[in-house]
């Protein structure tokens, strides 16, 4: 992986952390050993709104920006946002999804409804789709607000860093009050993907159909 570029991109909407884990994710490869690139590029971070971070790394990086169809990964807090977002995953790239769903100010206001196939789009398009109920998951730790720490520990998994360098870029980038418990969700999101019964892996076979 030291020789091709990682692209990964980062959705949700204000309020959820998505620029602070971007934030971790990007120093986590620095302290690894690569090059990276960062950018936000849609949207704004206040709370409710879209949010869409950009995050590529690897032996030389040019742009900060992913091209549409190159996402090796995408990290989606809120499952619309991953449809807003979709066009960007490769073909062999892995969608991970929070299934709380957060009503953008149209639904609420009557005005659209709140698409009600989620996963299929997302398991057409990508090599694997994996959802769980991060929020929730990290309610039971305690605060939802860690929400973005236990994701990041579900796409560790797939990432070429070590545990050590992920929990001195966690350290860096919360409250220091807050160490233990993000520390915490980050070991916490590393086991949840071996857990089936809180996680649904899906796939697509030669017919279409989700396996």
């Amino acid at each position: 992986m030291q020789q091709q570029i990682v692209n990964v991109l980062l959705c949700g909407v204000g309020g959820q952390g998505i620029l602070k884990a971007s934030q971790i994710l990007a120093e986590s490869a620095m302290m690894s050993g690569y090059d990276v690139k960062k950018a936000e590029v849609h949207g704004m971070s206040q709370r409710g709104g879209s949010v869409v971070s950009h995050v590529r790394f690897g032996a030389r990086v040019y742009s900060p920006l992913i091209s549409l169809g190159e996402a090796d990964f995408i990290l989606a807090f809120e499952p619309l946002e991953a449809l807003r977002n979709l066009s960007f995953i490769h073909s062999e790239g892995v969608i991970i999804l929070n299934e709380e769903k957060i009503m953008p100010q149209s639904v609420r206001a009557g005005q659209a409804e709140y698409p009600k196939e989620i996963i299929d789009p997302c398991v057409r398009a990508a090599r694997e789709t994996i959802a769980t109920h991060a929020t929730h998951a990290a309610e039971q730790l305690g605060n939802r607000r860690v929400t973005n720490i236990l994701m990041l520990g579900i796409l560790s998994k797939f990432l070429p860093f070590s545990e050590e360098t992920w929990q001195k870029a966690i350290q860096k980038n919360v409250p220091p009050k807050t160490v233990e418990l993000n520390l915490k969700a980050f070991r916490y999101g590393r086991q949840l993907i071996e857990q089936p019964d809180r996680v649904a892996k899906f796939r697509a076979n030669e017919n279409g159909v989700t396996v």
